[in-house]
């Protein structure tokens, strides 16, 4: 074999090993593009679905004791029976029970698979809230979707501010008034055990309630009353929640942020961010790499083909 011809397999070699590199980049760079995507795709899904917004079509009508739209939603999933309303906030969702504290975890109030999952009764609680204290659950997120604005209660200021809700069920609305807001451990038996019966331990678990508690509000509470509380994970601490306790009264509670200017109704709506989709849970540096690396592939597939082409006009 001549030399010349030893020469000529050898940039043949070379160039078929470039071509294999460089298709190898490219695909490398398609997969990226393609995860961070998806990612973003993902998590607009996510919160698409914990929009408090798709179910407003279904909320109880105030001026009707039994309303048809909350029917047309019991009818797609039997297991919502109430209402949720926390004035000032975009916490207004339709509440199920489940035959257990793990379906509606990852399952929408139409009864279908959702991560956004749907605000829940704890299922040892009576659905007509007759207990002593009711236990809700919620997804904490962002972006003003499902339980996310529990946090902001921490805020003295916010939780002055924010007083009372609406919970309907049996058919009518019920007032709420919120009077403690505080952080505990997922794992606290003093706190998440519900339907508390007896005088005695009922009041064990108040003044537990309330020594905890990081803001409270004299609305003189007793055994004989019903509390709810909203509970939901903190970002304070991997098993924290974070807990809003309300009392349950027979009478609706004035909603404070709908103002009346002009004969139209307006409402003063609360401001937050937070969210928890993919896309989200991806590290800030993963997500900056996601986009960097596919730039500096290419980069170095430009100076490989300037490389290419000058070795090619010597």
């Amino acid at each position: 074999m001549t030399t010349a011809t030893a020469n000529k397999i050898g940039r043949a070699a070379v160039r078929a090993a470039n071509s294999i590199v460089n298709l190898a980049v490219l695909v490398v760079i398609l997969l990226l593009v393609a995860v961070a995507v998806y990612a973003i795709w993902d998590s607009d899904r996510v919160y698409r679905a914990a929009d408090a917004a798709q179910y407003a079509v279904y909320k109880p009508s105030a001026e009707e004791e039994e309303s048809i739209s909350f029917a047309e939603l019991q009818a797609i999933n039997p297991d919502v029976f109430s209402w949720l309303t926390v004035y000032g906030t975009n916490i207004d969702y339709p509440v199920t029970q489940g035959a257990n504290n793990e379906k509606y975890v990852t399952t929408d109030a139409f009864g279908k698979y959702s991560l956004s999952g749907a605000i829940f009764l704890d299922f040892m609680n009576s659905s007509d809230f007759g207990d002593f204290n009711s236990i809700l659950y919620g997804h904490h997120m962002e972006k003003q979707t499902m339980f996310g604005e529990i946090g902001l209660f921490s805020a003295k200021t916010y939780f002055d501010d924010h007083a009372y809700g609406n919970l309907y069920y049996d058919g009518k609305n019920h007032g709420l008034e919120f009077f403690a807001f505080l952080h505990a451990d997922a794992y606290d038996s003093g706190i998440f055990t519900p339907r508390i019966d007896g005088d005695e331990a009922r009041q064990r678990y108040l003044g537990n309630l309330l020594e905890k508690s990081r803001y409270t509000r004299d609305i003189g509470v007793t055994t004989d009353d019903h509390i709810i509380l909203l509970s939901t994970c903190s970002s304070d601490s991997t098993n924290g929640r974070d807990i809003l306790v309300a009392r349950i009264t027979d009478e609706r509670c004035s909603d404070p942020f709908i103002v009346e200017e002009k004969g139209d109704t307006y409402w003063q709506q609360a401001s937050v961010d937070r969210q928890s989709g993919i896309w989200e849970r991806v590290p800030l540096w993963a997500r900056i790499g996601l986009f960097a690396i596919p730039l500096l592939l290419i980069v170095c597939v430009l100076m490989n083909r300037r490389k290419r082409s000058k070795e090619q006009r010597k």
